[in-house]
């Protein structure tokens, strides 16, 4: 058993952890393996949120944007309202975010009706097992905790198919719900990880077990890490072989290639897991989640905590 934080530290501890994470990966995108360390070899020193590749220090990116809207179309419904979060998906893309991947641009420019332009992009396209549905999972996955394995998983999956039409996406996305339900009930995910490959679709379990199994390295990825399956494998390998958040999201962003998403995800596991005292105020102070396309809206960690505990009011 870790150091487990206190119920209400949890909740926050996923969003706001998720949100630094993406803010920290962002400006070593695509970078090599190695440079967070390189450029800042010591934990605990400061400085770590510097910003460049285009990014503000502490800004983050179209992860946690995307995120945002999910949960607030989550608060202003009370619970799954698909056709609301793809409007707002759409007003967003819309406004030209800094950064949206290729696939969701397509989709949600697409002009077909929400409830079929990804499956169609699919059929096209046969390209559509990418993070971006996992990316922004982590207030989804507090919001639905509550609701036990079933629901936040099926909501994972409804959330997922706005954007991406492979069940691999919808799949992965499952799996980050339900190991952050574990974590919010205080019990180690990790021990969870058997029995949530239990209820993964069969056809997409294999891969799954594959990438989730202990002895597992990022190395042994067989796709870059935008792939939600490296992805999810890395964060959930960042969170076994480290002991803090901190460690945690450094480890992610070391693995380099798609930084941001990569630890937004360790960043949402290890802050459930660790709680929000643990996320070090150094990185919280400067971070700020822009919206296009909503009135100039910039949410702060402060923004981020209110949301949260109307997420699971």
């Amino acid at each position: 058993m870790r150091g487990w934080s206190f119920v209400w530290s949890a909740p926050r501890g996923a969003v706001i952890g998720s949100a630094v994470g993406d803010a920290l990966g962002a400006p070593f995108e695509f970078g090599p393996e190695g440079a967070f360390t390189d450029r800042f070899p010591a934990p605990g020193h400061g400085g770590e949120m510097c910003g460049g590749g285009g990014w503000e220090p502490g800004e983050a990116t179209d992860d946690t944007q995307m995120a945002v809207l999910v949960a607030e179309s989550l608060v202003e419904y009370g619970g799954l309202e698909l056709p609301d979060v793809f409007r707002r998906f759409q007003r967003w893309a819309a406004a030209e975010p800094k950064d949206i991947g290729l696939q969701t641009e397509a989709v949600l420019s697409s002009g077909d009706p929400w409830d079929t332009a990804a499956a169609l992009h699919f059929q096209v396209n046969q390209r559509a097992a990418g993070n971006g549905a996992l990316m922004r999972a982590a207030p989804s996955a507090v919001h639905f905790a509550v609701r036990g394995r079933h629901a936040t998983m099926d909501a994972a999956r409804r959330l997922a198919a706005l954007t991406h039409g492979d069940r691999a996406a919808w799949e992965g996305t499952a799996v980050f719900h339900e190991l952050v339900r574990v974590a919010l009930a205080g019990d180690d995910p990790l021990d969870a990880v058997k029995a949530t490959l239990g209820a993964v679709h069969p056809d997409h379990r294999p891969r799954y077990t594959t990438v989730l199994a202990p002895d597992w390295h990022p190395d042994q990825a067989t796709e870059f890490n935008g792939a939600v399956w490296p992805c999810l494998g890395s964060a959930v390998w960042a969170l076994r072989t480290t002991t803090s958040y901190e460690t945690a999201v450094r480890a992610a962003i070391d693995l380099g290639g798609d930084t941001d998403t990569v630890a937004a995800v360790t960043g949402g596991l290890a802050g459930a897991v660790y709680g929000v005292a643990a996320i070090p105020e150094r990185w919280t102070a400067p971070l700020h989640v822009p919206l296009p396309g909503f009135a100039g809206r910039v949410l702060t960690a402060a923004d981020l905590a209110d949301l949260t505990r109307l997420l699971t009011g």
